[in-house]
């Protein structure tokens, strides 16, 4: 078994962050609140915006897979961040296709999006952003299962309380947490 496959086996909990909007402050706050409860990975839905933002982050030492979202930002400087970390920091572009834990993740921004994958049972979880309005909850879908929406608001405290989750993806359970600002 490769160093990658025993890598993904795992991964159970994940900090599940969105919306930071170029605050590196609190997600950095979140990220390291998160690996005290025991996350080893990080998802980023978008609206990170700035390849610096996620340096203070990044010295946690977690994995981190983040997408652009609909700030985009500079998207060279990420893809450079991204080379020059060692493979910490994963940049997957527009959205991000994960399998975490033996679960199947894909991350968008879009939360309309976020709905829709949900729907299609193809995933276990899908993780999303935008509305910074936290939320995690099961949606039917068309294989006659459920699949979970998770939305963990924005962590930047934009327009909305300052928020994250913590994910369990072996139990699939979803917690939201705030930060004080």
């Amino acid at each position: 078994m490769t160093g990658a496959a025993v890598d993904i086996i795992r991964r159970v909990k994940v900090c599940i962050v969105s919306d930071s909007h170029d605050r590196a402050d609190p997600i950095a706050r979140a990220v390291a609140a998160a690996k005290e409860l025991g996350a080893e990975a990080v998802i980023h839905c978008g609206d990170l915006i700035g390849a610096q933002t996620i340096k203070p982050a990044l010295k946690s030492g977690l994995p981190v897979h983040a997408i652009h979202g609909n700030n985009l930002g500079d998207a060279q400087a990420m893809h450079f961040q991204s080379r020059m970390s060692n493979g910490q920091l994963q940049y997957h572009g527009a959205e991000a296709r994960l399998e975490l834990a033996g679960r199947k993740v894909i991350v968008t921004h879009y939360d309309h999006l976020g709905y829709a994958l949900a729907c299609t049972g193809d995933w276990d979880v899908v993780c999303c952003g935008h509305s910074h309005t936290a939320m995690a909850r099961q949606v039917p879908n068309v294989k006659g299962t459920t699949t979970w929406l998770v939305n963990p608001g924005t962590v930047a405290g934009l327009a909305g309380p300052c928020t994250w989750i913590l994910g369990d993806l072996d139990r699939l359970s979803f917690e939201v947490h705030t930060l004080n600002l």
